[in-house]
């Protein structure tokens, strides 16, 4: 809490503009675009976005990822060493059993255009401006005065090398490294600008159905600990009160039957250093594991961030229901020690709106409502 209320944010990517999705898809198919008017674009979507943001009641505020071609794979164009098609398929386990599924979340059009490009040489930073250009665009949006707080969300090393795969580096151990080196500049420059640094981290999380899915729990566990100790390295001078994580299932309207469940895996989230952990806890796949928190010790320098909002349903929760929600997690670890969150972004990938923009919002000004009973509920 802060000044007697529960904080709210959300993951990151918030619905873009219609004419700003089509200018980015036709850059990622390779048209030329006027660059300087792509970056006018960006700069004016960052402050209409942070505005519908603030007007939501949105606490901690962040870009919506506003410049962004997707949440992971942006990456290609701010580093060295990406190049052709990646030679690892990617999948979901859950949609294997259901092909009708399968087929709806292949059909996204915003899925469709994403393109994820092989490591086939060494890796280094090659755009060293982005990640500064991406704060200055929402600090000069913000006004300070109306905010809690801003963030910046960035791919975590491990969710860097699901996304694209190993052509050139020897081990996945050398592979994630050299991903966490490169990405560290991402990270500070962040941190620099004032804000808190999110860590997007499927990796741990829906790897277990993907990239991870062949290997047995504790293999796949090993991996996750080694992500980790690649997450820790990239951030090793920032502090953990700058920084968040986002555990995340997958966003994508699938069955989520084969979802590693979270008692598996909290023990090593607690390993990461982020301070805040942000994680799905409002979808019908995982909305019951707040009770894991009972039996489940939560270190003194955690904050807990549940998703109490699920961005694939256009349903727009009832304020108490978001209110209920929060005040699980408030009377188990004290709500100073909770903020109150969204399972998972908007719009992941450019294009890719699984529910309609407006009740996006909508959803969001629930959760500000939701925050606000609960505050009043708790004090």
């Amino acid at each position: 809490m802060a000044d007697g209320r529960i904080l709210t944010t959300h993951t990151g990517s918030l619905p873009r503009p219609d004419d700003l999705i089509q200018i980015m898809w036709a850059k990622g198919d390779g048209i030329p675009v006027d660059e300087a008017a792509l970056e006018a674009r960006v700069a004016a979507a960052v402050r209409e976005i942070v505005d519908k943001q603030v007007e939501a009641g949105v606490s901690v505020v962040n870009d919506g990822e506003m410049s962004k071609p997707s949440y992971a794979t942006y990456v290609k164009d701010r580093l060295h060493g990406f190049g052709g098609e990646s030679i690892e398929s990617y999948f979901f386990q859950d949609l294997e059993d259901y092909p009708k599924s399968k087929a709806i979340v292949a059909a996204n059009p915003g899925r469709k255009k994403r393109t994820a490009p092989a490591c086939n040489g060494p890796i280094s930073v090659k755009d060293e401006h982005a990640a500064e250009l991406d704060m200055v665009h929402l600090n000069d949006a913000v006004e300070r005065d109306r905010v809690a707080g801003t963030f910046s969300s960035a791919a975590s090393p491990g969710v860097v090398s699901i996304f694209f795969g190993n052509e050139y580096y020897g081990s996945d151990e050398e592979y994630v490294f050299a991903i966490a080196e490169a990405m560290r500049h991402e990270y500070e420059a962040i941190a620099s600008a004032g804000a808190t640094v999110q860590l997007d981290c499927p990796d741990l999380a829906m790897g277990r159905h993907t990239t991870y899915a062949d290997m047995d729990l504790d293999a796949y566990r090993r991996r996750v600990a080694m992500n980790i100790e690649a997450l820790n390295y990239a951030v090793r001078n920032i502090p953990a009160e700058n920084i968040r994580m986002h555990l995340c299932w997958g966003n994508y309207p699938g069955p989520h039957h084969c979802d590693v469940a979270l008692a598996e895996i909290i023990d090593l989230v607690w390993s990461a250093k982020p301070q805040t952990i942000l994680f799905e806890a409002a979808n019908p796949r995982h909305a019951h594991e707040w009770t894991l928190f009972e039996s489940v010790e939560v270190p003194d320098d955690k904050v807990l961030c549940p998703g109490v909002i699920e961005p694939q349903s256009n349903y727009i929760e009832h304020p108490e229901l978001v209110a209920q929600r929060i005040e699980h997690y408030a009377k188990l670890v004290g709500p100073d020690r909770v903020m109150a969150g969204v399972d998972c972004g908007f719009s992941v990938h450019v294009g890719m709106q699984g529910i309609d923009p407006d009740v996006a919002f909508a959803k969001l000004k629930a959760l500000g409502e939701g925050a606000a009973i609960a505050s009043e509920r708790l004090s």
